[in-house]
């Protein structure tokens, strides 16, 4: 979330939780929304000063998401027919359906891409957990598909309205890699191993 993000970042630099997510809770100054703006955030190792100010901080993010999407990265994007807003609301939902193994993200990328041109629900159940906003919640039941949220990609299909978390560059090329395949349904491996 913005305030997870702010929290994160408050105590790296000069710039007070508080002060980062006034900054950060202000999306529009930067051309986005609430629900885009976690978009804007790419993990990487960046060198700043301690004196930096919150809003020095966000400026740099922001320079540094138009530096990532360069004119390679924005063509495979539009060839897929989704925004950078889109592919990183696309990869967050990737990296949160597999943290444990990379090399799964191409495939899970390719489909739920399938299910976005086939006009299917997502269905993904970290979907159905962000938009609880509880991240205690492991296992998601039918009791939580009811919740009446952009995010609940069981009640409503396409995208949700942003990302669901910061995404990995790394997930974000998997993305813009994605398999080519027919999987439009996944489950886990039976012996509990995460794949």
């Amino acid at each position: 979330t913005l305030n997870g993000l702010a929290r994160k970042v408050g105590g790296q630099i000069e710039a007070s939780h508080a002060e980062l997510y006034a900054e950060i809770n202000n999306p529009k100054k930067y051309g986005y929304t609430k629900e885009t703006f976690l978009a804007v955030f790419i993990p990487n190792t960046y060198k700043m000063y301690w004196s930096t100010s919150a809003e020095v901080f966000v400026k740099r993010m922001v320079a540094e998401h138009k530096k990532f999407w360069n004119i390679k990265r924005i063509s495979k994007a539009n060839k897929m027919d989704l925004t950078p807003v889109e592919v990183s609301t696309l990869a967050s939902i990737v990296q949160s359906e597999q943290t444990k193994y990379a090399d799964e993200w191409p495939t899970i990328a390719g489909l739920y891409y399938n299910r976005i041109r086939k006009g299917m629900k997502l269905q993904s159940d970290p979907t159905v957990v962000y938009a609880h906003g509880d991240f205690s919640i492991r296992r998601v039941y039918f009791k939580h598909l009811k919740i009446d949220s952009k995010y609940n990609t069981y009640k409503y299909k396409g995208l949700p309205p942003g990302p669901i978390r910061v995404p990995d560059s790394r997930v974000l090329d998997a993305v813009l890699n994605y398999k080519k395949h027919k999987y439009i349904f996944m489950c886990a491996k039976p012996e509990y191993g995460g794949r």
